[in-house]
């Protein structure tokens, strides 16, 4: 039986004893679950059809995440809210503060498309991370949807692994509806490298006109210690950041809207293994977005919406120090030599959604487009990696699609749906393009109240990126070439998914709440593209920083004694992924109970070779009680995480261990101004590497907050 196995059972018992145990508080059990319950499949979902509903009833394997769920947690990386999906994990360079999302083994190059306020993040370069990350603070975010699988792709062109949209926070999370104006001022304090963080939030309204809203964020952190005590150097970061809003409604049901987010990173990076070049890094990363919408009750067929958004990420990168081979000095860097990389992304998305009834048939028909182009500029003056890794060129990714969701009474959903695609790239002298029709069926089946099953046949279409087209030169040690490849293929996924939703209340007391989610997943992708040897092997230098070119004359002789391969993205025949993913939540009033269960697998058809960023099985569980009229809430999360040692011939990556971790929180509220949150994160200080990282993680740390609210009525 298996580490993960193992400890499952153990979780579930322990978890069990405390419902039980909890259950049986005084007074009786017959008080209603809070208005504001733990729940968060209750909460709005919009991604998995771009209509509005609650993420239980959604027909696909989708998540949320509430501001809620976020404050309790006090997360430095939005990766310390993420575990708690199914089916979905983090990617991270400890020394950088960016993130990659991977959903059911997916990431990189835009598998996963992540949005802010609806604003694709599409910034990537390449090295030994992730090929593809965001810069976003969780102090600034005010909730997170999240559609597992190419059932979302009508919410953007190339998600084939899924879409992870997040919310920035507005004037609804400081104000509540009868307030008019004020401001929420938090202050929190860590240990571990956690130094500080101030958040300053204020909007006001004017009737229902109008309303701004305004945050500022400093967040200042320092390097941390693993579990053994062991300071993991150049861990430390420092954030400013800004965020502005607005809502205009000139009329009923017509609403103008607009975002401005600018954050700027300063942080040193050595590379993921704190062993390369050191370099400063000054990131920019800005957001902004403009919107328009009318929505009436009164007029079913028209509910429009159009978005466009800017956003561009420029890192400025300053040369510090070599590295013990003295590599980038031999090849002329001098400290202060710089390394930019500039990714903006403009693009629009626009939609209408109409809702009439044909017989007995209730339709939402819902259609409408997507654009998208990327902007890539590199300049390199500090070795030449940077420039010949990440290259310069530009890429436009253009959609559109119709989806019908149809109901028949209330036991029967039907959702179909067809999606077109095409992209152009091109950069230097090479230029490639493509298009297809990707076509989705759903069916919902409620035969009674509070279950229902679904089946979902979906495809997917992801066109190559500008890296994984364009990518040509030499790696710094060994020596090896990375060729380009102008003729990639797109990639083609094709899904069969089937879930069950389930949703009751009354289950064991008065007032109680039970929802869940269970799915499993077949995704089968045609032209997968992968990086690959080919080629003859050749010898290269054993001394870094001497010319591989002197080898051709003197193979296999001091000092030209590595053999080594050439690599270049390649289309594998196919790759297949599949697994199961559980979500369940119960609310008995004096506590709250959720589980989070993921199993994926995913192979190379032809080699049956694992992909590398496949993550290990993972259970989560998070236990809360209420005290004092709900003003006291503490709990603790417990997170398995299994082992994962069947990598791939040659994967840089490296085997992990399995793992537990054990956090402890409480929130209490003063009033209704005062609130003061506490939480031990690792608590039993354990040492452990997260996968597909390369440097440990923190061990013990404990943070604490307190937020004091200003508003008027």
């Amino acid at each position: 039986m298996s580490y993960l196995s193992r400890r499952a059972g153990l979780a579930l018992g322990v978890s069990f004893l405390a419902l039980t145990a909890a259950m049986a508080q005084t007074p009786p059990p017959a008080r209603p679950v809070p208005a504001d319950t733990d729940i968060s499949l209750d909460t709005i979902s919009v991604t998995s059809t771009k209509t509005p509903g609650a993420a239980v009833d959604a027909l696909s394997g989708t998540s949320v995440i509430t501001a809620e769920q976020i404050e309790r947690l006090q997360p430095s990386r939005l990766s310390d809210v993420l575990r708690d999906v199914p089916g979905v994990t983090t990617q991270e360079n400890q020394n950088d503060p960016a993130q990659a999302i991977n959903i059911r083994g997916l990431q990189d190059f835009g598998r996963v498309n992540v949005l802010v306020d609806g604003a694709r993040q599409d910034f990537q370069t390449s090295g030994h991370s992730a090929n593809g990350v965001f810069y976003l603070d969780p102090e600034l975010v005010g909730g997170v949807d999240i559609t597992r699988g190419p059932t979302a792709t009508i919410y953007g062109s190339g998600a084939i692994g899924g879409v992870a949209a997040f919310r920035t926070r507005s004037i609804d999370d400081i104000l509540a509806p009868d307030e008019t104006a004020g401001a929420v001022q938090k202050q929190g304090f860590g240990t571990n490298g956690q130094k500080f963080i101030n958040s300053t939030a204020l909007g006001a309204r004017i009737g229902t006109a109008a309303d701004v809203f305004g945050q500022f964020v400093f967040r200042n952190n320092g390097p941390y210690r693993d579990g053994l005590g062991t300071t993991v150097r150049d861990t430390g970061n420092e954030l400013t950041s800004g965020l502005a809003k607005f809502n205009v409604r000139p009329a009923d049901g017509h609403e103008f809207s607009g975002t401005a987010l600018l954050q700027r990173f300063d942080f040193a990076n050595s590379g993921t293994s704190n062993a390369g070049a050191r370099f400063a890094n000054a990131v920019q990363a800005d957001t902004y977005t403009l919107g328009y919408r009318f929505a009436r009750p009164d007029v079913p067929l028209i509910d429009f919406s159009i978005k466009g958004y800017y956003t561009t990420t420029h890192n400025d990168l300053t040369f510090l120090q070599d590295t013990a081979s003295g590599l980038y000095g031999r090849l002329g860097t001098r400290a202060g030599s710089r390394l930019t990389y500039d990714i903006e992304t403009t693009g629009f998305d626009v939609h209408n959604t109409a809702r009439f009834d044909t017989w007995a048939l209730s339709h939402a028909l819902t259609v409408g487009g997507d654009f998208v182009q990327n902007s890539v500029r590199t300049t390199d003056n500090a070795g030449g990696f940077g420039g010949a890794f990440t290259p310069s060129g530009q890429r436009s990714l253009a959609g559109a699609f119709v989806q019908d969701e149809i109901r028949y009474a209330s036991w029967l959903r039907v959702i179909g749906a067809l999606r077109y695609d095409s992209y152009d790239l091109s950069g230097g002298v090479y230029r490639s393009s493509g298009d297809r029709v990707s076509p989705k069926i759903t069916v919902g089946i409620s035969p009674f109240a509070g279950i229902e099953f679904y089946g979902t046949y979906a495809e997917g279409y992801r066109a190559p990126s500008i890296t994984e087209t364009l990518v040509q030169g030499i790696h710094p040690f060994p020596a090896f070439n990375i060729l380009p490849n102008p003729t990639l293929r797109p990639e083609v996924a094709r899904t069969v998914e089937g879930g069950i939703n389930l949703k009751y209340n009354e289950v064991f007391v008065p007032g109680d709440a039970f929802r869940a989610k269970l799915n499993v997943f077949q995704n089968e992708i045609d032209d997968f593209i992968n990086i690959q040897t080919v080629g003859p092997t050749y010898f290269v230098p054993a001394i870094a920083g001497i010319p591989a070119s002197i080898c051709a004359s003197i193979p296999g002789r001091f000092p030209c004694v590595i053999p080594v391969q050439s690599f270049q993205y390649l289309n594998i025949a196919q790759a297949e992924l599949s697994g199961v993913e559980l979500e369940g939540a119960y609310d008995w009033g004096r506590g709250f109970l959720s589980v989070a269960a993921t199993h994926t697998e995913g192979r190379d058809k032809a080699t049956r070779q694992s992909l590398i960023t496949v993550p290990p099985d993972r259970i989560s569980t998070t236990l809360g009680l209420r005290f004092l009229d709900d003003r006291l809430t503490v709990g603790s999360r417990l997170n398995l995480v299994e082992a994962r040692t069947d990598l791939p011939t040659g994967a840089t990556i490296l085997a992990t261990k399995a793992y537990a971790l054990v956090d402890f929180f409480a929130s209490y509220r003063v009033n209704d101004r005062i609130k003061a949150d506490f939480i031990l994160q690792n608590a039993f200080d354990k040492r452990y590497t997260q996968y597909l990282n390369a440097l440990p993680n923190p061990g013990l740390v404990a943070k604490a907050a307190i937020s004091i609210k200003f508003a008027t009525r």
